[in-house]
């Protein structure tokens, strides 16, 4: 089943534009997710809206409040929301290129994949993409997706352009909020280059399939042992907690520990050379 578009229509790079679709970049199909059932007849548990007074309520009954004070609501219908367009509704607007690197990692949100909506605007688009290809910067562009204009970040991937909406400066928190009251100690320099020898021996390439889920994994097993009807047996061991022990032998220990591991990584003199960098997503809070 082909997978459909979270949104559809117009690229624009100042007079040039063509159709164009986004797509959901990453996937949640594979993940683990369990249902509420009645303990025992195993019947899916039905939510049903209720009003505290009159009780269940008919979905048609139900509309949209926005509280603007506590128990004080401005009532909007859906073809209201409809009403307020802007011309970002329906165009992805380009308004300028920036370095990526000027954008905090804090900023990144969901990666999209975005493709020309029809043959007709093939050409369109791959001059827009090749020009941006060649200016090696990041587009900032406007969008409205689910009753929001947000920003996006597009760059070239393959044929099509890579895009990621940014979080607005009133999404992200302040790490001084968090970080001001860790104190400005000055580390031990002994233990700095014995900190620096680790991250050398467990420096190597980015490979996304060494990064699986081991906690959906073993969800997965229990599943298939209960549905065997066999019995569930406890893990081997339980994990063990972070202990708190002399800071320098920990380090001295991690090196040699790190220098068995270094066997099977890849030497820095092996790698291919560096590709353009590919902003990471960060998971979204």
């Amino acid at each position: 089943m082909a997978t459909r578009p979270t949104w559809q229509g117009y690229l624009r790079l100042s007079l040039v534009s063509c159709p164009v679709a986004l797509y959901t970049a990453t996937s949640r199909s594979a993940d683990v997710s369990f249902n509420m059932l009645h303990k025992e007849t195993h019947n899916r548990i039905r939510m049903i809206p209720t009003d505290p007074d009159t009780g269940p309520v008919e979905r048609a009954d139900i509309v949209k409040g926005y509280e603007i004070e506590k128990g004080r609501y401005v009532i909007v219908t859906d073809e209201e929301i409809k009403n307020v367009r802007l011309e970002t509704t329906r165009t992805i607007d380009i308004e300028r290129f920036v370095d990526e690197a000027e954008i905090d990692r804090l900023y990144w949100n969901d990666p999209y994949f975005l493709a020309p909506d029809d043959d007709l605007a093939v050409e369109a688009f791959s001059v827009t993409r090749e020009a941006m290809s060649g200016a090696g910067k990041v587009a900032l562009a406007r969008v409205v997706m689910h009753q929001r204009e947000r920003v996006m970040a597009l760059e070239p991937r393959d044929q099509g352009l890579l895009a990621y909406t940014i979080r607005s400066k009133n999404e992200v928190r302040d790490p001084a909020d968090f970080f001001g009251s860790i104190p400005d100690v000055k580390a031990d320099t002994k233990m700095v280059a014995i900190a620096e020898k680790i991250i050398d021996q467990l420096e190597g390439p980015f490979d996304p399939t060494e990064f699986t889920d081991r906690y959906e994994t073993a969800l997965r097993k229990l599943i298939a042992e209960k549905e065997k009807n066999h019995g569930v047996t406890a893990p081997v061991a339980e994990p063990k907690e972070a202990e708190v022990i002399d800071l320098m032998e920990a380090l001295r220990r991690s090196l040699g520990e790190g220098g068995t591991r270094r066997k099977t990584t890849p030497r820095a003199a092996e790698k291919k050379p560096a590709a353009r960098k590919t902003p990471a997503r960060k998971r979204a809070s």
